[in-house]
């Protein structure tokens, strides 16, 4: 069995917090939430990373992630580009937004020949997932007829921020704990004593229930998912691109949510009890920076990473 490799997003400019907020420090020393994920993600066992970015941004990437992480653990990198789709397509004219989190992930399909984690650049998930999703994924294979996935699912409580709202996917599961179905909330915040989200910009609030468990993109997949990946995007483009030209997005859990739906994949969806952090909004990142500093004080990190 191959060993699992960790896959990080990192295309994306990051539309609501302006600038590459993937390479914004988080601690005195200069590091990003990202050198944490490696970090944790290489004390779980994982000994290769492959960065999903624009070709264009790749020596500002390497000067300022890459080549320091080269030097712990094996790096090769991806890119995501517009121009990159199938035979027979054409992008809109006037289109400039990448096609999704499934289109990212396409594009290391000449990277990847065994299972795989993939996350987000910009969020915080925590030592224990990618323990959990290393040992998965290491345990698990595919069977003759359905494809073992498992994502990571976290308290939703744990990934709300003071400043504004989040879009999270709520998950559904069976009693053993697989996935049944994701369903997307854009809007989420804090409200009445609880956690309520809106699809009408407030007019009405919906509770969720208390504990409820959350996607931050965190998913473990065998190989199989690219070939998927890649045979269902022609159909997706044939379908998004009459009706949303310019912003349709190709997203990852869409392609899991039909393979469940066709009993071709199971999801196990483990729970991390760690808070999520990230930097939604700008005024996220003090909360970040001091989080960070509690955990290295906590002796979860040594002050300098990479350097102790």
């Amino acid at each position: 069995m191959k060993k699992p490799v960790l896959v990080i997003m990192a295309a994306g400019m990051g539309s609501r917090y302006g600038g590459l907020k993937q390479i914004d420090p988080v601690d005195a020393k200069g590091r990003i939430i990202m050198d944490f994920s490696i970090f944790d993600a290489k004390r779980a066992g994982f000994e290769k990373v492959i960065f999903i970015i624009k070709k264009e941004q790749e020596d500002l990437f390497r000067e300022a992630v890459g080549d320091r992480v080269s030097e712990y653990m094996e790096v090769s990198y991806a890119y995501q580009e517009i121009n990159n789709i199938p035979a027979g397509f054409q992008v809109p004219e006037g289109r400039v937004k990448p096609w999704g989190t499934g289109h990212a992930v396409l594009s290391c399909i000449n990277e990847i020949d065994g299972p795989f984690v993939v996350i987000n650049a910009d969020d915080y998930y925590g030592s224990h997932a990618f323990k959990m999703a290393y040992d998965f994924l290491t345990e698990n294979e595919d069977t003759a007829d359905t494809y073992r996935y498992m994502m990571v699912g976290y308290k939703l409580e744990n990934t709300l921020t003071e400043n504004g709202h989040v879009a999270r996917g709520v998950c559904v599961t069976d009693e053993e704990g697989h996935l049944l179905k994701i369903n997307e909330r854009t809007h989420i915040e804090k409200h009445d004593g609880g956690t309520a989200y809106t699809e009408d910009d407030g007019k009405t609030w919906t509770m969720l229930p208390e504990g409820s468990t959350v996607s931050m993109n965190m998913w473990g997949f065998s190989a199989s998912i690219l070939k998927e990946l890649k045979d269902r995007f022609p159909k997706f483009l044939d379908e998004n691109l009459k009706v949303n030209p310019l912003k349709c997005e190709y997203f990852l859990p869409f392609v899991v949510d039909e393979l469940l739906g066709e009993k071709r994949a199971t999801v196990k969806v483990l729970k991390s009890m760690d808070k999520w952090y990230g930097v939604t909004y700008k005024e996220d990142k003090p909360v970040v920076v001091a989080a960070i500093q509690n955990l290295k004080d906590g002796g979860l990190y040594p002050q300098k990473l990479w350097e102790e």
